[in-house]
């Protein structure tokens, strides 16, 4: 966990992308240390590959990045070009949670460019919108009362979970409703710690709850993994169904058609 902390605090910018088989489902991650957080991606992985899907993993991921940033990045396209199946989109914490104003000129149009860049080379792929989580205590990045919808955890949660929809609907994508799952935990189970000690960033379970989303979303189906990230049986039990539940129960709410 230290050791992820400083690469996010360094900004390091991962591209990786794992040779890929022809049977492989070719997925790729575009986001910031919400993903490299406890290696989401290998997580999403290892999950399929209990149910006997072969996942081929693309990062494109530099702590704190925006859309506008990732869209700067000259070798953006290149990784695009390896043809993709499902691609990963996931903003900065808190520009989605943003006043209205800010989300549709800081945000909005560069979700699309995004979504137009991916389907230039990869006509077919399923672009899925990776809807994050409240702050614990509501946002730690601006003075409160800057914005105050956003000052509590459940404030911050529903401005979040608007913006993700509505870049949903607008690319026609899949959203992934890791936010929902996450406050369905923190009603249920509080004292499941999904936050690190700086209370924004996921602990593993967080990130484990966010991976099984991610599937979900994916293979749109219930399933038992015994993958469970060394975490405890119970735990990641519960978190496979809350998941699960969250996304199948949702599928209109999230444009899964």
């Amino acid at each position: 966990m230290k050791r992820l902390y400083l690469l996010g605090l360094l900004c390091v910018l991962f591209i990786t992308g794992q040779a890929q088989k022809q049977d492989s489902i070719r997925v790729l991650f575009i986001g910031n240390s919400y993903t490299y957080y406890n290696d989401l991606p290998e997580m999403l992985r290892e999950l399929g590959k209990t149910q006997n899907m072969n996942f081929a993993i693309g990062r494109v991921l530099k702590g704190g990045e925006r859309f506008s940033g990732h869209l700067k990045n000259p070798k953006l396209r290149s990784v695009l070009q390896r043809k993709w199946d499902y691609i990963i989109l996931q903003e900065q914490s808190t520009l989605p949670a943003s006043p209205t104003a800010q989300v549709l000129r800081d945000c909005y149009p560069y979700a699309h460019a995004l979504d137009s860049l991916i389907h230039v080379d990869s006509p077919q792929a399923k672009v899925i919108f990776y809807m994050t989580w409240g702050h614990k205590y509501g946002t730690v990045h601006d003075k409160k009362g800057t914005y105050p919808l956003r000052d509590s955890y459940d404030g911050m949660q529903e401005r979040l979970k608007t913006s993700y929809l509505e870049m949903t609907y607008d690319n026609n994508a899949w959203c992934a409703p890791v936010g929902m799952a996450w406050k369905k935990v923190r009603e249920l189970h509080p004292e499941y710690s999904l936050y690190v000690q700086d209370t924004y960033h996921p602990s593993p379970v967080g990130s484990y709850l966010a991976a099984n989303v991610i599937f979900t979303t994916i293979c749109q189906k219930h399933y038992q993994s015994d993958y469970a990230a060394n975490l405890d049986a119970n735990m990641v039990e519960i978190l496979q169904q809350i998941a699960q539940n969250t996304v199948l129960e949702n599928l209109e709410l999230l444009n899964i058609r």
